[in-house]
């Protein structure tokens, strides 16, 4: 199977294209031959593997063998003979990205390298990404948002400072949103500036003056906005409301991620959140996206997972899948 090739094709499916078993079906194949290419290039990985009781050729060929059912715990759980399925596909925890670099690409070939929030209080995951996998992570972030951004770049308020990306290499979470949102602005203004204070009269003229442009052109205003979670709450929302202003954003579309421990530290919930950005600015169609650094990409929320993500819930003993009302770990796999 050439994994590129079907990666290629796969993401040119429109976003919510396929059924559940056609989706299925597509990530058992690609899952089992991506497994394969990082065992081999990959010596960690490799070694996690193996040590799962994972057999090298035949598991990964699209048929399960028998014979490896006397190995492990995993392996009984797969022990069946037949078709792989995309849960049969092993699965790493995601806090060994925060103990150890794995890399599948030789270190000359590392475009970028992203690094998770932290907000735990741990080290941060460091995840390397090389040209080709980054502009594929672009393609499919502009199929998960076109349905709410439409079809044209918009003028976007990054609610964040502009000094989070001043390394264009090593990026954190923060860094890495900002920057594949960017591609959908036609215009981008930071509202916030180095000491993380709102500049609402440089928000404001931008606002207006992207306003007349639109009307200028026969278009209704609308704005992207984005940010992090507990940023947007803290250094937007609640500056808004300190000052006893709002702004003039209906219409418009706000777009957060990251940063809900905080918050919830707070006792803000979802719902609360949206009011209050409501309240302030008009907008009423705010997307929370979910994403981890370890599986770069994203979904956003009130939907249906898009044909980019798999996710499913394990019992914590057996790792099987399972319905509800069961203790579970929860599962995510991603085809980039």
């Amino acid at each position: 199977m050439d994994l590129q090739k079907e990666l290629d094709s796969f993401i040119q499916e429109p976003a919510y294209g396929l059924s559940r078993a056609e989706k299925s079906a597509r990530y058992a194949r690609m899952l089992s031959a991506a497994t394969q290419y990082h065992r081999e290039k990959c010596p960690e990985y490799g070694r996690f593997i193996s040590a799962l009781g994972c057999p090298s050729g035949s598991f990964f060929d699209g048929e399960k063998s028998p014979e490896v059912s006397q190995t492990n715990t995993y392996a009984d759980r797969n022990a069946d003979a037949g078709p792989v399925r995309e849960e049969d596909i092993p699965f790493l925890p995601v806090s060994i990205f925060k103990e150890m670099d794995l890399r599948s690409i030789p270190q000359e070939e590392v475009f970028k390298v992203i690094t998770s929030s932290g907000t735990s209080g741990q080290r941060p995951s460091r995840i390397f990404l090389d040209g080709r996998t980054s502009a594929l992570q672009q393609r499919v972030l502009a199929g998960i948002v076109a349905e709410d951004l439409g079809d044209r770049r918009l003028p976007c308020i990054m609610l964040d400072t502009k000094s989070v990306l001043r390394d264009r290499r090593h990026f954190s979470a923060r860094g890495a949103g900002i920057l594949g949102f960017s591609m959908f602005a036609s215009r981008t203004c930071y509202a916030l500036d180095e000491n993380m204070q709102l500049n609402l009269e440089e928000v404001r003229e931008f606002i207006e003056t992207q306003r007349q442009k639109a009307l200028e052109k026969g278009r209704e205003p609308k704005f992207m906005l984005y940010g992090f979670t507990f940023m947007i709450w803290q250094y937007f929302v609640r500056a808004l409301e300190e000052a006893h202003t709002t702004l003039d954003l209906s219409g418009s579309v706000l777009i957060h991620g990251g940063g809900w421990k905080k918050l919830q530290a707070q006792a803000v919930s979802p719902e609360e959140f949206a009011s209050r950005i409501r309240a302030v600015t008009g907008i009423e169609t705010v997307r929370s996206y979910y994403g981890m650094a370890e599986q770069t990409g994203c979904e956003m929320n009130d939907r249906q997972m898009k044909i980019f993500t798999y996710a499913f819930e394990h019992p914590q003993e057996t790792l099987a899948v399972t319905d509800e009302g069961e203790e579970i770990l929860y599962g995510e796999l991603k085809d980039l």
